[in-house]
């Protein structure tokens, strides 16, 4: 089974993470990147929903892989995810994050990458858990979460290492709504349909001067 799935609804296109916990490990991201290549790659009204099966949207790194058959990739690993983070920020084409379950430590930020996110309210966390566990941000991850989130949530969400559920998080302005685990993805699919028709050049090049400063952080890829 392929650790990701892309498929068309209309205008949008739906990728599906199908790893588990959808942990960030080398085959992961080059998953994740050569779908983004495809809708690049693609023509016409288009934009983009992300999202995970069952429990988990994403719990971000996968540390265990880190520390085995990864450890030789070190610094290399860590910045391919920042610019990975960085790809999703500029797209140029609309996205929405349909949270589906847990969005831990970089599956959060993954999240925070998109232009929407939509949560579920019932069951599943928001969390930046670094403090806990001992990980420093890495200086394009900090870049990332400042740039969306207001200055009082972004220290608390990092300083304290919360489990934020979907109407907190809505109340705190992490994600833009919180529905019903089965209308998820319908309301991520709705909000991105609305928007496809935009003008690529045009909202690609919005979102990169938006966003220009966290962007070349995240492309210089730096450790902590």
């Amino acid at each position: 089974m392929s650790l990701v799935d892309l498929r068309r609804d209309g205008d949008v296109f739906v990728l599906t993470m199908r790893a588990g916990e959808n942990r960030f490990n080398r085959e992961s991201v080059d998953a994740l990147n050569a779908t983004l290549d495809t809708v690049e790659a693609s023509n016409g009204a288009a934009a983009l929903v992300t999202t995970g099966e069952e429990r988990f949207y994403s719990n971000g790194l996968d540390l265990n892989w880190m520390m085995g058959d990864g450890a030789g990739e070190g610094a290399t690993f860590v910045g391919d995810v920042q610019r990975m983070l960085g790809r999703f920020l500029v797209l140029p084409v609309p996205t929405v994050a349909a949270i589906n379950g847990h969005a831990f430590a970089a599956g959060g930020m993954l999240a925070l990458a998109h232009d929407f996110r939509v949560m579920r309210s019932d069951r599943g966390f928001f969390c930046l858990p670094e403090v806990d566990i001992h990980v420093p941000l890495a200086p394009g991850m900090t870049a990332l979460i400042a740039c969306r989130l207001s200055p009082t949530v972004f220290r608390d969400v990092i300083l304290t290492g919360a489990r934020i559920g979907g109407p907190d998080a809505v109340a705190r302005g992490i994600v833009d709504e919180a529905v019903a685990a089965d209308e998820v993805l319908p309301a991520a699919i709705a909000r991105a349909a609305a928007l496809a028709s935009k003008d690529r050049q045009t909202y690609g090049a919005l979102k990169r001067s938006m966003y220009a400063a966290p962007y070349e952080i995240l492309q210089r890829g730096a450790l902590p």
